[in-house]
């Protein structure tokens, strides 16, 4: 016995026909969806002319949904953009669901996702009378090691902290016939990179 599926394509031009002989003019849908992960304000989404705000939940971690007041109609095309992301987050489209940008009508529910997650950023600074190789720094709050070269100028460490973590960088190991000191060492992450953390190295007396 076969089974008879009716691919999106077709169903979308058989409602197409059904439109032009009545049967689904009156059809109506809502450009709707899901945030995950969501824990500050300033989320903004706008499609169709018209621009929302997705508040975060009132319990840290749980979904929140999001409706577009105005309806669309059967064949009505929608592109649903961040035009605003979240305090302290960057959001973007969930893989596997249906895309942001579609047309009304082709799928029987308008259901986009969303995922955000804390913004990082790295931590660094100028470094100073580096004459040999040798100093290995770390950062004590969040993990990792740096290594700079000879005669270095600046450094970056390769991991990044969240925003709102702690960082703490000290010199694990003095390169030889040096002493080298961490200024600015301690800090919490804000929106920017840390470029401030520099190191001095002079000669051992």
């Amino acid at each position: 016995m076969k089974s008879f599926l009716i691919r999106p394509a077709l169903a979308l031009a058989l409602a197409a026909g059904l439109a032009g002989c009545g049967g689904s003019d009156k059809a109506e849908f809502t450009v709707a969806g899901t945030v995950y992960n969501l824990l500050y304000p300033g989320l903004k989404l706008t499609t169709n002319g018209t621009t929302i705000d997705v508040a975060p939940p009132a319990k840290a971690g749980d979904e929140v949904s999001f409706a577009f007041p105005n309806k669309l109609e059967y064949g009505d095309e929608y592109n649903v953009q961040i035009t605003g992301e979240p305090l302290h987050q960057d959001c973007d489209l969930v893989g596997q669901y249906p895309t942001n940008a579609d047309t009304a009508g082709r799928l029987a529910q308008i259901a986009i996702r969303y995922s955000c997650v804390i913004e990082q950023h790295a931590i660094g600074g100028a470094i100073s009378g580096l004459t040999v190789a040798g100093l290995v720094l770390a950062n004590g709050s969040t993990g990792g090691t740096v290594a700079p070269a000879k005669d270095a100028t600046s450094y970056a460490f390769p991991l990044t902290v969240e925003y709102n973590q702690t960082y703490g960088v000290t010199v694990l190991t003095q390169p030889a016939g040096l002493t080298c000191s961490v200024s600015n060492p301690t800090g919490t992450m804000g929106d920017v990179d840390i470029k401030n953390i520099n190191v001095a190295c002079v000669p051992n007396t």
